[in-house]
């Protein structure tokens, strides 16, 4: 899992998991019924039905359960990880824990410095369509230019040369009906 132990993790998550408002009521009353109906040993009756107190804030319910669980030792913060992630997946991946694990983890992420050498420019994919419509408007009038003045449609003459018997025949008519003109 890493350097860090489930209930330092917890200790540094605990602020964020009190804070976060997708932790209603009826999440947090789950989280006590899986640790209490699954771990007894970790959350005993008396204690569930003390953090499941309607007469008390869910921040404050919740608060005290981190507490208690850091209290409990390393395998009640460990299956409180579990029934966090089994329950409320989008809480649990996006806890500061999990989110400096992930980022240390992936290969493919870049350090910053590593990364803004690599920017050629942050003009964005409007400066690309410009430029590319530069260059084409520029092709285009370099291609019909060069038609009018040195009869650029010979070239097609000279491509239907490999070509099956019908498309070589519409080729050269048009080269011939072009240098007419």
């Amino acid at each position: 899992m890493g350097a860090d132990s489930f209930q330092d993790q917890l200790a540094e998550d605990s602020t964020f998991l009190k804070a976060d408002h997708r932790l209603d009521t009826e999440l947090v009353d789950k989280l006590i019924l899986q640790l209490n109906r699954i771990y007894p040993q970790i959350l005993t009756d008396k204690e569930a039905s003390r953090f499941r107190n309607l007469d008390v804030p869910t921040s404050v319910r919740l608060g005290e359960l981190l507490t208690h669980l850091q209290s409990k030792g390393e395998e009640a913060c460990r299956e409180f990880y579990r029934a966090l992630h089994l329950h409320v997946e989008e809480v649990y991946y996006s806890l500061p824990t999990r989110l400096r694990l992930r980022d240390s983890l992936d290969p493919l992420r870049y350090p910053q410095n590593l990364q803004q050498k690599h920017v050629l420019n942050d003009q964005g994919p409007s400066f690309f369509i410009g430029c590319f419509g530069i260059v084409l408007g520029l092709a285009l009038i370099y291609y019909y230019g060069e038609a009018k003045l040195t009869g650029g449609s010979r070239a097609l003459g000279m491509a239907a040369l490999g070509l099956k018997k019908k498309a070589q025949e519409v080729l050269i008519w048009y080269t011939e009906e072009t240098l007419k003109k």
